[in-house]
């Protein structure tokens, strides 16, 4: 199915709902039962009817839809955060005394739930370079149940040979969760290439106006109904009506926004990548990029998020550099409308500063949907004051 038929056709049953070119906000607790038997059927099963807006609800089920043909999966869940989903799906594919390899340095919340929730019930991580297939290869113990990957990560952006990931966790029978909130569905298709779980962050691109939050997760029917009996009802981590249809009119303007954000992207990479005060550039789709022609082979995109390493020998020169800049936003996240940086070193103290350390000088850019030229003309008067 054609993505332009996806987001704009896939389950709009408009004679439903009063031929509205825009799905209504179903914005209800519960739903009502003309029978016992139904009834009955809604409790023994609850992901075969609208019984209460916890689980199922169909607003949040047009975006399901949509988001799973995107990802060519099955089915699909949406949760309230990319915490929820990353929780959600590693926790109903581990019990006590389990193991997992994660990739090195994943996203903060991924992280937190192996080191400090998990080890309570004594299961186990091991980080990774993922760069490197070997390296999971090594880390596998006769307890592993989970391959958490993130390819591309946000910072660094390294990635991972997801099908040779794939092939070897299944020659295993390991369960294989990536974070894809970079690529979206649109730029990577990690069921493809085997993945078992994909997950994303809606926050971002999906939502693309900063004003929601939301996670998603896509697999098989089986996995996902695994997922919504337990994890997902017992942390009540579903979304809201109201955010799915703010989601949904996200994803309406996906591919356009995608395609700005490409081409000013690639623009401001040209103009950072040969400039004096910058050491180096972080890019998936710079030549140069030292896993360039793997992204070029499992990815169909790469945007939005740049990071460059600083040529500052303090923090007080990097701190300078950022409040400097007049249209960038200090924020985290990214996927919205407005462009944004966040330094590296901001997460720790001044004194513990290191500018030998290349990582204490990298700073993520995010380029929004303002024109480049707007964007570089800001960076250019900011990296001359440095």
């Amino acid at each position: 199915m054609h993505k332009s038929q996806i987001i704009n056709e896939l389950a709009e049953s408009r004679d439903n709902y009063f031929n509205a070119v825009s799905p209504p906000i179903v914005q209800t607790s519960n739903f009502v039962f003309h029978d016992f038997a139904s009834l009955r059927e809604a409790f023994e099963d609850e992901m075969s009817a609208y019984l209460y807006s916890r689980g199922l609800n169909p607003t949040v089920d047009i975006l399901r839809k949509k988001l799973a043909a995107l990802d060519e999966a099955e089915d699909c869940l949406v949760l309230n955060s990319g915490a929820s989903a990353i929780f959600c799906a590693v926790m109903t594919n581990v019990q006590a005394g389990d193991h997992i390899v994660s990739v090195q340095k994943p996203y903060t919340w991924a992280w937190k739930l192996f080191d400090n929730v998990l080890p309570r019930y004594n299961v186990t991580t091991t980080y990774v370079d993922g760069t490197k297939l070997e390296n999971f290869e090594a880390a596998i113990l006769p307890n592993t149940k989970v391959i958490y990957l993130e390819s591309p990560n946000t910072l660094t952006f390294d990635l991972q040979d997801l099908e040779a990931v794939a092939k070897l966790a299944k020659s295993h029978g390991i369960v294989t969760i990536i974070d894809n909130s970079y690529c979206t569905p649109l730029f990577q298709k990690p069921h493809r290439l085997g993945i078992d779980i994909c997950l994303q962050s809606a926050t971002k691109y999906i939502g693309g106006h900063s004003d929601t939050v939301g996670g998603v997760l896509t697999g098989t029917k089986a996995m996902i109904k695994q997922i919504f009996d337990r994890e997902a009802h017992n942390t009540g981590a579903f979304i809201s009506p109201f955010n799915a249809w703010l989601l949904l009119r996200g994803l309406r303007t996906l591919s356009v926004r995608l395609k700005a954000i490409s081409e000013s992207t690639q623009k401001v990479v040209e103009f950072l990548k040969n400039h004096p005060k910058i050491e180096k550039i972080y890019f998936p789709f710079d030549p140069d990029f030292a896993q360039y022609e793997l992204a070029q082979k499992q990815m169909s995109g790469a945007c939005g998020l740049v990071t460059i390493a600083l040529k500052a020998q303090t923090y007080a020169q990097i701190e300078t550099f950022t409040h400097n800049l007049q249209h960038f936003l200090l924020a985290v996240s990214w996927g919205g409308h407005e462009s944004l940086i966040m330094p590296k070193c901001a997460g720790i103290r001044p004194e513990e500063f290191d500018a030998a350390q290349q990582e204490h000088r990298l700073v993520r850019l995010y380029i929004g949907l303002e024109e480049a030229d707007y964007l570089i003309e800001d960076l250019a008067q900011a990296l001359e004051k440095l």
